[in-house]
């Protein structure tokens, strides 16, 4: 390769785009560049009505647009254009001969596939109809050709190219040749992997599109984009990075407004802090102080700053140092409190002004806006492959709670074992929580037996444990646990039951005087 060709001017480019955001601002530049523009379709339509001047695709072919658009660039005087190394003389011998023009910039993206895709009761023919054939083709085309080729396939890069093109004469750096061809080849794999997952889930007898929570692909195609770079993953021995899928939502593309650099650990406590938040995304102002992936305090309250003084109640000795995530915007009076404790990040919904204001003072302190995203599937990996599941979203019932003692919990100790409920779901596996209405008493996490974690809750009751509820992640195995936790000082337990010895944790209830709800559902947290 001649590294000279990568700095030679560009004089013809072909503009083809889906996403015209930006695209005539950026046909400026290349006109008073003196770059002949060809185009396509609506994009051709939308530069002549701008006033740019545009030749048609047909004029650089000698062939018509056809089949309603589905041919038009698959044409060897446009991938010839593309192609051809300007560095081999039998290369430039051979598009002479055959009237080919070089293609020396190529600005193009694609059909919006995943867009559609995502529309609810898709037709398989509309799917079909949005797969872009032409566009991929000319980006592979042109990024083969980085030395010679600029393959421009975001309106995101428009300045910037713009900008190179204005200061170098109309010329692009091997550079950013380069660097354009890499983001160009992970689009198409992108695209692809899309469309190929999209289709996994037609019937083949149908041809109908599958709903996506009915099956898991028979190939699971990733793709996600490095955002950052992280100083070091759980331990300081460890590299980490975080990947983003692109879509804008989520911890992920989460923005951070203040504080030093997020680490691996501050991240996965801010996801925990934040799945939890959401389980109360409907409900009063909520708050819970995490740390290592585990609650140890959650409370509701009448305004955030309530929420956040009832969670920290609870122990305010793990707090130090903690993740906080709530479901309301942080106003002033929560930041008022909140500024008091050592924090390492709040996620939040939004801040408003005072209470950046107030935060300003501890420049450490992360303050991290979410915009909310379910999360469809749960990824682990194992040696040699991964885990996929869904995501845990069963929300209770009324038609799933069970009285199965004599005594029924009272209206109080039901919302008190709701509440429990939802909290017990975000503690890592044996769980117990000790809980009133909207508040959190007692946390037994991570316990290797369901009796160990009745008990370390208690013990790191900081508020008392008299006339608290109870709830359990899993079915007790033994009466031990409920025993347990009445000693502590419980009234009613809540739990998914389906024990061989249901009826004797049945019987220690009635005994012990406590009301028990059975769920009939799970939540194991590993």
């Amino acid at each position: 390769m001649n590294p000279m060709s990568a700095n030679r001017k560009i004089h013809r480019a072909i503009l083809s785009v889906t996403d015209k955001t930006g695209l005539v601002e950026f046909a400026r530049k290349l006109a008073a560049l003196e770059v002949e523009i060809i185009s396509t379709g609506g994009t051709a339509k939308l530069l002549r009505d701008s006033g740019i001047a545009v030749k048609d695709i047909s004029d650089l072919t000698g062939f018509p647009e056809m089949l309603d658009g589905r041919v038009k660039t698959l044409h060897p005087k446009v991938h010839g254009g593309i192609l051809h190394r300007r560095d081999d003389p039998k290369h430039v011998s051979a598009v002479a001969q055959h009237g080919i023009a070089p293609i020396d910039m190529v600005v193009v993206n694609l059909y919006a596939f995943e867009k559609t895709a995502a529309k609810p009761d898709v037709k398989f023919e509309e799917l079909i109809e949005n797969i872009d054939i032409g566009g991929p083709s000319m980006i592979r085309s042109a990024a083969k050709n980085f030395h010679d080729v600029a393959i421009v396939t975001s309106p995101a890069d428009y300045d910037a190219i713009g900008e190179e093109l204005e200061r170098s004469n109309g010329s692009l750096s091997l550079a950013t040749k380069w660097r354009l061809a890499q983001k160009a080849f992970a689009l198409t794999a992108a695209y692809d992997s899309a469309i190929a997952s999209t289709l996994d889930r037609i019937n083949a007898e149908n041809f109908q599109v599958q709903n996506e929570s009915s099956t898991f692909p028979t190939t699971l195609r990733l793709s996600f984009q490095k955002v950052l770079d992280l100083r070091y993953g759980e331990n300081p021995h460890q590299k980490a990075a975080m990947y983003s899928d692109g879509s804008g939502i989520g911890v992920a593309n989460a923005r951070q407004l203040q504080g030093k650099e997020l680490s691996y650990n501050n991240i996965v406590d801010l996801q925990a802090a934040w799945d939890l938040a959401r389980d109360f995304k409907d409900d009063a102002p909520f708050c819970t102080i995490v740390k290592h992936t585990n609650p140890c305090g959650a409370a509701t309250g009448k305004i955030l700053a309530e929420a956040y003084v009832r969670a920290l109640e609870c122990d305010p000795v793990s707090a130090f140092g903690g993740v906080i995530g709530v479901n309301h915007p942080v106003d002033l009076a929560a930041a008022e409190e909140m500024h008091k404790l050592f924090l390492e990040v709040i996620a939040a919904p939004a801040f408003d002004e005072a209470a950046k204001a107030k935060f300003a003072s501890k420049k450490n302190l992360r303050l991290v806006e979410v915009v909310p995203a379910d999360q469809k599937w749960i990824l682990k990996n194992v040696s040699g492959g991964m885990l996929v599941q869904d995501a845990d979203v069963r929300t209770l019932q009324d038609s799933d709670l069970q009285v199965v003692t004599r005594r029924a919990p009272t209206p109080e100790e039901t919302r008190a074992l709701l509440f429990a409920w939802k909290i017990c779901k975000h503690v890592k596996s044996n769980a117990i929580v000790y809980a009133r209405d909207g508040q959190t008493v007692g946390i037994g996490a991570g316990q290797m037996s369901r009796v160990d974690a009745a008990k370390f809750g208690s013990m790191k009751a900081q508020l008392p444990l008299k006339a608290t509820v109870a709830a359990s992640d899993a079915f007790f195995p033994f009466p031990d646990g409920v025993e347990e936790i009445a000693k502590a000082g419980a009234t009613a337990v809540i739990q998914p039951g389906g024990s061989q010895r249901d009826p004797e944790v049945i019987d220690a209830a009635d005994r012990l005087g406590l009301a028990m709800l059975f769920t009939g559902v799970r939540h194991f947290r590993h």
